[in-house]
């Protein structure tokens, strides 16, 4: 339908413009020194039409030609970079494929050819530290320093790699040249920091991934109160330390098992038995655990009587709880209630035969003069300290000589 309009309209153009012609008895005069020059008004406004076509023609030929080396190097250029796409588009299918190898020199090429300097960089970088080869690994990060594009990429690439070689305080340091806090930056922190075990800015972190939701939340509480166990195992050496930081533990921190055994440790280790014991009570009133429960009678203490009553109550709620036997047994010897204690120890062994279990009837046993009976514990605390060794060695036992 276009094409028709088109049709007629050039016809109608061509129509009008020879009746205009026919009917037109205008003249040119062009008056020169020594001519004159009469020309129909007709024939001077085609020669005037065909000498503007004539003069465009030569002026957009003249600057083509003097164009054409730009439009050649822009040319060059596209094709460069569209080559420089496609390998780092190579590069990247073969580094998520494994192949670091090809890998690496895709990127290195694309390095060579295109733009995406940075990019192609870090990529090469990644791949080189995958083959192990640092040297080439460090030139490439090198090279994406010097690139004028954005560096957020190569800081967090070589952070990531620093950590991997256990480099982390060169990671932390990497770290802190970042220039906005975000997700990826700080779980590279959570590890460095984990690594260097500093305990309470990994409790920080923690918190602040969590608020940010980049952090399953299961796997944050876990990370937080492992972190809050560590830091209290660093105060073991100064009690003022260790009270501060107790103090400073939410009450529902407090009855999970691995702060509170931590805590519990450490306080027995600098003579607190009595707040030991509390922080065993309360954490076993609301959660039980029978490796908490087993430090109960590691500190001595005036309330061995009120712990062996309070132990018993829990029994009546596990009572087939080997390790809650054996505190029990271990309590009432201290108590020098020696047949309670003979009780309790052999039920725990008949429960779950352990080796401390048969340490502690020996003791007992020699200080009953049961020498006999008490070689027999010995033998047997011997025997499976060995099965535990071979278990965890993968040794096997030798033969008798």
């Amino acid at each position: 339908m276009k094409t028709t309009i088109w049709i007629v309209a050039i016809a109608a153009l061509a129509v009008a413009v020879t009746l205009i012609a026919r009917y037109n008895t205008g003249y040119v005069l062009v008056m020169l020194p020594s001519h004159r020059i009469d020309l129909s008004l007709n024939l001077f406004v085609v020669l005037a039409a065909a000498a503007f076509a004539l003069g465009y023609v030569l002026v957009r030929g003249v600057s083509g030609t003097l164009g054409l080396p730009k439009r050649v190097r822009e040319y060059r250029r596209a094709r460069r970079r569209e080559k420089a796409r496609t390998t780092l588009l190579e590069a990247l299918n073969e580094y998520f494929a494994g192949r670091y190898g090809r890998a690496e020199k895709a990127a290195a090429a694309s390095l060579e050819l295109g733009d995406e300097r940075v990019l192609s960089a870090v990529l090469a970088a990644r791949s080189a530290h995958q083959l192990r080869a640092y040297e080439r690994r460090d030139s490439y990060l090198a090279q994406a320093a010097s690139a004028p594009s954005d560096q957020l990429a190569r800081l967090v690439t070589e952070a990531e790699l620093l950590l991997d070689e256990r480099r982390h305080g060169e990671a932390l340091d990497v770290l802190q040249k970042l220039p906005r806090r975000h997700s990826a930056a700080l779980k590279l922190e959570l590890k460095a920091q984990q690594q260097l075990r500093n305990w309470e800015q990994v409790l920080t972190l923690t918190e602040d991934l969590r608020k940010r939701n980049a952090l399953d939340a299961t796997h944050a509480e876990q990370l937080r109160r492992h972190a809050l166990s560590e830091n209290l195992r660093r105060k073991l050496l100064d009690s003022r330390a260790l009270e501060e930081a107790w103090s400073k533990v939410a009450a529902a921190d407090r009855t999970e098992r691995r702060v509170a055994a931590a805590a519990a440790q450490c306080f027995i280790a600098l003579g607190g038995c009595g707040q030991a014991h509390r922080i065993i009570e309360q954490a076993l009133d609301v959660n039980w655990d029978s490796e908490l429960v087993a430090l109960y009678a590691e500190c001595d203490g005036d309330d061995t009587v009120a712990r062996i009553e309070r132990a018993e109550v829990w029994l009546k709620s596990h009572p087939r709880d080997a390790a809650l036997l054996l505190t029990l047994g271990r309590l009432c010897g201290e108590a020098e209630l020696w047949g309670k204690a003979q009780s309790y120890l052999e039920a725990s062994i008949a429960v779950e035969p352990s080796h401390t279990a048969h340490l502690a009837a020996a003791r007992l046993q020699e200080k009953l003069g049961n020498v006999d009976a008490a070689r027999r514990h010995h033998r047997e605390a011997l025997d499976l300290a060995l099965t535990q060794l071979r278990a965890v060695t993968g040794g096997r036992r030798r033969a008798p000589l």
